[in-house]
């Protein structure tokens, strides 16, 4: 889930192209469109490429956050400092770098990098790769280098969902789950469709993904931005359960709940 305040601290996006997010999220607002349903707590993920911003979610006090994922400049040479001064908030379970909106796809390998990422080794942390198709050969190749850090490919990565293409985001999906060190988000689909395009559509990718990862697929809401695609909370709750098809309570279960505890640490 992500929250934010129009003009808030290191707030740039959504803007006003943005019609149906472009107001302030907060968690009151995700307790009344999660009414009815069985909401114990979620992963408040960075929606803004600025410490500001992750201050400011460091500050909100709700029972409803159980885990933060923040945001820090990898390449900055203070990064590892910050990333200790972050680590020792008890909430802080991951960074995002926010790989999709950086044009040089090898970004993630640079050498420069690599005290950044050994800082979050040495803190325990998470590694939230928002990544799009073209990143995922990279994403192998980092991943293979640091089998220690744990990486979730947020929104399956961003499959052309709209184009219906499945390969070669298919086989590149498949080689990443043979490692140990990665999982994935069953989330963010619908937004990737084109207009008009119904949930059904998804099938062939939440099979594959099913498949692939089984206990490491974590479901994510990516709310509020899934209501840029005319769904609602429960909306996308409900496709889940129908694309996933025949599943066990403890299956469900899991998915819903289980794989984002074990792979955050929550409630550890």
């Amino acid at each position: 889930m992500h929250f934010w305040q129009i003009g808030g601290p290191g707030h740039s996006w959504p803007d006003a192209d943005w019609p149906l997010i472009h107001r302030d999220f907060l968690p009151d607002d995700l307790r009344a469109e999660a009414a009815g349903l069985d909401l114990i707590g979620g992963v408040l993920v960075q929606s803004q490429g600025d410490d500001r911003d992750t201050d400011w979610m460091l500050a909100l006090d709700d029972p409803l956050i159980r885990a933060i994922v923040g945001w820090v400049d990898l390449a900055h040479p203070q990064a590892p400092g910050r990333i200790a001064e972050l680590a020792r908030q008890p909430r802080i379970r991951g960074l995002r770098p926010m790989l999709q909106g950086i044009t040089d796809t090898d970004w993630i390998l640079q050498p420069g990098l690599d005290p950044a990422i050994e800082a979050m080794l040495a803190h325990g942390l998470r590694f939230d790769a928002l990544v799009q198709p073209r990143h995922l050969k990279t994403l192998h190749r980092f991943a293979t280098r640091w089998p220690e850090l744990p990486i979730v490919i947020d929104h399956a990565a961003k499959p052309y969902a709209a184009r219906g293409e499945l390969d070669p985001w298919r086989d590149e999906i498949a080689a990443l789950a043979t490692l140990p060190n990665i999982w994935c988000k069953l989330s963010g689909l619908r937004t990737e469709q084109a207009e008009g395009q119904p949930y059904e559509a998804l099938r062939p990718y939440v099979t594959h993904l099913v498949a692939c990862f089984g206990e490491r697929l974590i479901w994510g809401s990516d709310w509020p931005v899934l209501r840029h695609a005319g769904d609602s909370y429960e909306d996308w709750v409900d496709a889940t359960r129908e694309l996933v098809g025949p599943t066990t309570p403890a299956e469900l279960a899991r998915l819903f709940e289980g794989a984002a505890r074990s792979f955050y640490a929550i409630d550890v």
